[in-house]
């Protein structure tokens, strides 16, 4: 059966008693102007400080977080991190010009790898789109820019969220990625990362790194 077939059956399923011009039109009122949900009070209320509530979720959700007040500090404080964990000084990013452009020359025996995670990498790092205070989560666009299996793959995985960029709601995130990326145009995927992977599937017991990193670091970065 053909998708129109299938599409017209449901039709006169619904029994409509009004026009396929009219539903269209209050389809696309809904698209230009969606209805938005009451956001919790921890993020809404005047005064709260979302910096202050992004980092205290992100941490109830065991991620490390640390702030900067420049790129230049951003391959020192991965190496002191990768170090404290007892990690390779080897680490793997995308094609994204920020992240390519960091001083990791500055670092004696820092090896940069680009593209794709690798089945030997052991840490990726990735730029995120944004960060949603409302529960410590940061938000990565697929592309090359960012490869998704950075986030998935290495062990560690080391996220830099623009501090201009922390929103209150996901909603608010949401319509800076419509607006950055123009109507109908959307990245394949967008993850949504609030901690380093867990499950509690097995026998009711928390177990880290289950389905993805083991450890993870959220660089807050005041200059992007």
């Amino acid at each position: 059966m053909s998708r129109a077939a299938i599409l017209a059956k449901v039709r006169k399923s619904l029994n409509p008693t009004d026009s396929n011009e009219s539903r269209q039109s209050a389809v696309d009122a809904r698209i230009a102007d969606p209805p938005r949900a009451d956001a919790p009070a921890r993020v809404s209320t005047a005064g709260t400080n979302l910096l202050a509530g992004f980092k205290d979720e992100l941490e109830k959700q065991l991620a490390t977080v640390v702030e900067i007040d420049n790129a230049s500090q951003i391959p020192g404080r991965i190496a002191e991190y990768l170090a404290r964990n007892n990690q390779p000084l080897r680490l793997r990013h995308g094609s994204d010009p920020y992240l390519a452009g960091l001083a990791w020359s500055s670092i004696d025996g820092f090896e940069i790898l680009n593209g794709p995670a690798q089945p030997s990498d052991l840490s990726g790092l990735s730029l995120a789109f944004a960060g949603v205070a409302e529960t410590g989560t940061m938000a990565l666009q697929s592309g090359p820019e960012n490869p998704v299996t950075l986030g998935f793959l290495p062990d560690t995985h080391i996220i830099v969220v623009p501090k201009s960029r922390i929103f209150a709601t996901y909603e608010d995130a949401f319509d800076l990625l419509r607006k950055t990326n123009g109507n109908g145009i959307m990245p394949r995927t967008l993850n949504l990362i609030s901690g380093p992977s867990r499950t509690a599937d097995i026998g009711g017991r928390i177990v880290i790194g289950a389905h993805g990193p083991r450890r993870l670091l959220a660089i807050i970065a005041a200059d992007l």
